[in-house]
């Protein structure tokens, strides 16, 4: 069963993130703040998370950054999630690592979209093919 970290300190959308995950097989945990995800996505090892940027004691630019430069995190999917919305910080979340960025709020309908593409794609042995049939994936609407 696939693992789903939720990062947010914002309860009600982190409950909903997990609401929408609800009945999908996948296995979630939520935390609330970036120093928490950290060591959520060492000691839990989850396939995916789902990171809000803004959070108390670490933005989510900063935990992506920190989750790259860790052998022991660096696999791990993320899919940033967040109210900003502007070029530069789009950018910023592919500068730090993300994996993929939507903006709040939320379409539950994209979100289980980019979410199972992203999971199926992490079986590709190199991260240019994890890419590739991500968007590949995404594209196609599986």
């Amino acid at each position: 069963m696939p693992r789903i970290l939720i990062a947010d300190d914002n309860a009600p959308n982190a409950d909903l993130l997990e609401a929408h995950l609800d009945g999908t097989g996948h296995e979630t945990k939520i935390v609330y703040n970036g120093e928490d995800t950290i060591a959520a996505a060492k000691a839990w090892q989850p396939d995916l998370i789902l990171l809000d940027v803004m959070m108390p004691k670490m933005s989510g630019f900063e935990v992506c950054r920190r989750l790259r430069s860790d052998p022991a995190t660096r696999d791990v999917a993320v899919l940033m999630v967040t109210a900003l919305d502007q070029a530069n910080d789009v950018e910023t979340a592919v500068e730090t690592g993300t994996d993929d960025f939507l903006t709040k709020p939320i379409n539950k309908t994209e979100l289980l979209l980019r979410v199972r593409a992203m999971l199926e794609s992490r079986d590709r042995p190199t991260e240019l093919e994890r890419e590739l049939a991500y968007i590949g994936r995404v594209q196609a609407g599986l």
